[in-house]
């Protein structure tokens, strides 16, 4: 998942000459994936007043939300994550084999779960 800014052309070049700093360092600060140093807090600060907006890039994958009251997401890397959208029990499956168990107390930690799942093709990857 990445995160970023997204502003016009013209705001970049506005941002550029009110900090006096170059193309890249504008680019670097709109990247929330960066760390924030005092001149990129500034210019998101200075970027979401003109308008800018934070925007979400994630890896397309098959969701489906209600498949008898689950939450089904099958990842490229083949990992399936099942999530009961009532009592948030959950499993990550890879290859046939569960990986994972237990209950989601709370929706912050499904993204922890989603990077775990997503990761096990590339691990298996580097093990070949």
């Amino acid at each position: 998942m990445r995160r970023e800014i997204e502003v016009t052309k013209e705001d970049r070049e506005f941002l550029k000459k009110l900090f006096g700093v170059s193309e890249p360092t504008v680019y670097a600060a709109l990247n929330l994936d960066k760390p924030e140093t005092d001149v990129r807090k500034r210019i998101r600060k200075a970027a979401m007043e003109r308008g800018g907006e934070v925007m979400v890039t994630l890896r397309e994958m098959e969701t489906i939300h209600d498949a008898n009251n689950m939450m089904i997401q099958t990842f490229p890397n083949g990992a399936r994550l099942e999530i009961n959208k009532f009592n948030g029990s959950t499993r990550v499956l890879y290859r046939g084999a569960e990986m994972v168990t237990g209950v989601i107390e709370g929706i912050s930690l499904l993204n922890d779960i989603q990077i775990m799942a997503s990761m096990l093709g590339t691990k298996a990857k580097g093990r070949s």
